[in-house]
This record gives C-alpha cells, sequence and structure tokens, in this order.
C-alpha cells in the first residue's frame, strides 16, 4: 500500500510537470531586427534564439526576422513599445533625434573614456549601466519596453573613401554616410553626412550620391559589397571603437514571462555577446585578407590627426549635450567614473596588444620603389 501510494504521488508530480511543460510550450515571441538577414549582425540575433530555444527545452522560442519583414529598420523600437513586435534587435543610437542618451548606451563616441568592450559590458552590469540604460527608455522616453547589451559590433573601421586621405583637411566637404552623434560629430569636422540603414549605402555609393560611408568594417563590409565601389578603407576609428547593439522585449511579454524564463533570456543575451564577438573577430581578421589579396582594397591606417580632431569634437558637443540633458549628464558622468576606476589599472597591468603582437608578427614595411 506505502508503495503504491508514493507511485502514485511520483505519477502526480510528473502528470504536473509535463502539465507546466506544455503550457509553456505555447511561448512563441516575434522579435524584428535593423539589419538584413544576409549580415553577420543578423546572425547573432539568430545565436540567441537558437541559445534561448534550447536552455528552455524548446518552451521558449523566438521568431527572428530581418529589417523590414513586419516593420521599417528604425521603427522598430516603437513597434515593440506598441505591441505590434514581442521585441527587436537593433542599436540605441538610432534613437538619437528622440533623445541624445541613447547613443551612451551603445558606447558612445569618443572612446569611453578608454575603456574596452569588457569595461563597457563591466559598466552594464557592475557600475550601474544597465540600470540606466532601461530607466532610459522607460521613464525618460515612457516606452514599454525593458534592454538587454547583446551583441558587440566593434571595434569600427573608419571607413570606406573614393580617394585616399592623408589628413583631416582631405575629407572636408565630402558627403559620407553616417549616424546617430558620429554623424553630428563629423559635421563639425568638415564633413557632411547623410544617415540610412546599411543595406542603401552600396546602390547610393553606386549612384555617386555619397563620396565615402562607415559601417563596420571587415566582413560586415564584405558582405554589403564596399570593396565593388571603392578600393580605399581607412582604420581605426574613434567612433564606434566600443559599440554594443540592443535587444528590446515589450515590458508586458517581458513580465508575462515565467521567472525561469526570464534567466534564460538574461543568459543567453550575455553568452551570445562573448560567444558570437569570439567568431566575428577571427571572420573579421579573414575579410581583412580577403579584401586586399582578392579584391585589390587598400587598407590604410587613419590619420593621427583625424582621429584626436574627433575626440575633442566629441568631448565638446558631450559637454553642450550635457548641460541642458540631464540625463545625458548622469549618464556620462557614470561611465567617467566607471572608467576612472578600471582604464588606468588596465593600462598599467595589460601589456599594450601591440608589444607581443609586434614581435611575433612584425607589420611589413612598404616597399621601397627601385628596390627589391
Amino acid at each position: 500500500m506505502r508503495q503504491f501510494a508514493r507511485s502514485a504521488v511520483l505519477l502526480a508530480a510528473a502528470a504536473t510537470f509535463a502539465v507546466g511543460a506544455h503550457a509553456q510550450q505555447a511561448v512563441n515571441l516575434k522579435m524584428q531586427a535593423t539589419w538584413p538577414a544576409s549580415l553577420t549582425l543578423y546572425e547573432n540575433f539568430t545565436f540567441f534564439a537558437d541559445r534561448v530555444n534550447k536552455l528552455s527545452g524548446g518552451t521558449l522560442k523566438i521568431e527572428t526576422m530581418p529589417a523590414g519583414q513586419v516593420v521599417p529598420a528604425f521603427e522598430v523600437l516603437d513597434a515593440t513599445h506598441k505591441k505590434v513586435l514581442d521585441g527587436a534587435h537593433s542599436w540605441a543610437a538610432y534613437w538619437v533625434g528622440k533623445n541624445k542618451t541613447a547613443v551612451l548606451f551603445t558606447g558612445g563616441p569618443g572612446g569611453t573614456f578608454g575603456m574596452d568592450f569588457v569595461d563597457a559590458m563591466g559598466w552594464m552590469y557592475e557600475g550601474g549601466g544597465l540600470d540606466l540604460y532601461n530607466e532610459f527608455y522607460q521613464k525618460v522616453l515612457k516606452l514599454n519596453v525593458v534592454v538587454f547589451p547583446i551583441l558587440p559590433a566593434g571595434p569600427q573601421a573608419f571607413g570606406w573613401f573614393k580617394r585616399p586621405i592623408k589628413n583631416l583637411a582631405d575629407f572636408k566637404g565630402m558627403k559620407c554616410r553616417q549616424t546617430g552623434m558620429a554623424a553630428e560629430v563629423f559635421q563639425k569636422m568638415g564633413m557632411q553626412t547623410v544617415n540610412m540603414p546599411g543595406g542603401e549605402i552600396i546602390p547610393a555609393a553606386q549612384r555617386g550620391v555619397i563620396d565615402c560611408a562607415e559601417w563596420v568594417g571587415g566582413v560586415e563590409d564584405l558582405r554589403l559589397g564596399f570593396q565593388n565601389v571603392w578600393k580605399y578603407h581607412y582604420t581605426p576609428g574613434m567612433h564606434e571603437n566600443v559599440t554594443i547593439a540592443e535587444l528590446l522585449i515589450n515590458a508586458d511579454v517581458w513580465k508575462g514571462l515565467s521567472p525561469q524564463h526570464q534567466e534564460m533570456v538574461k543568459s543567453a543575451t550575455t553568452e551570445t555577446f562573448y560567444r558570437w564577438w569570439a567568431k566575428w573577430q577571427k571572420q573579421n581578421a579573414e575579410a581583412i585578407t580577403e579584401l586586399q589579396t582578392k579584391h585589390g582594397v587598400r587598407i590604410l591606417r587613419t590619420p593621427p590627426d583625424i582621429l584626436i580632431a574627433f575626440l575633442k569634437t566629441w568631448d565638446k558637443i558631450a559637454a553642450e549635450e550635457g548641460a541642458k540633458n540631464p540625463f545625458f549628464k548622469k549618464t556620462h558622468d557614470s561611465q567617467r567614473a566607471y572608467a576612472s576606476i578600471v582604464v588606468p589599472a588596465k593600462r598599467f597591468y595589460f601589456p599594450p596588444y601591440s608589444f607581443a603582437a609586434n614581435y611575433y608578427f612584425p607589420e611589413r614595411k612598404p616597399a621601397v620603389k627601385g628596390k627589391k
């Protein structure tokens, strides 16, 4: 009798688990990206969806959609707020038209006070950055969303040009695709800027509408086909050397998820960030080789005076914005405070990346004409 009772309890527990699991299987979320499906940025999105599916045992599924499938690329934030979409995979700097603080949650132009991606994620999770991020969307912009950092798309190259750029004066007056507050900085530096989604850059270049463009660099630019219209590619840049994209979820959808599913999403965003980044750096290295050897692209160092001018111009713009936008100042000051702790220490403890790199893989010196 005792054995029968024990078996009955076990069967009841199993039935309860099965009912709960069956109920959870109904959770299917539809999310759209701001990028075309052809880009590796979109593969970050699908990697995340796959991890959530596997972590949840199939009880939480995310349908990923590329730019434009439900709403235009730059409308995914509002669509998520209105629950037209359950969520989105995007980049906060696209929303600077609403409030310029948005750019700071991508890391922001100007080097983020010297922080790298690990430091920037440290600010998010250990320095209060993620709390500010959600406060910005929910209380400042009054949007019904929650947000998580998910995509490290950098460090980004300075850009592609139709002719060589030797100094700051060389690009003044050129019409270039730029976005967000980085475009504002470049405008102050003398460049004419045009904002457009990634999928429109190459057609605009082919029509001669723009003379230069910034997208990402490496494999992303190779896939878009920059090498087919321009042959001068400059790196590095200071406009998005630490740039972080976001996963947006409608707040009501988020509250409707079980605590277990919420934790799975949180874990999957962090795993996606680091796993995808490691793979992406290898893809970028391979793409750089292909651009040079197969397509005849000249990959050149950005003139230092351009990088210095960018930092100086950004600092001035950031100070002006902070003076009239309290939340911008609050967020910018938070980044500076965190950076003031980690950046000097890291500079002291870490050898320069170039130290061992130059020892094992010395850079080739340009060939001198007349010598073999």
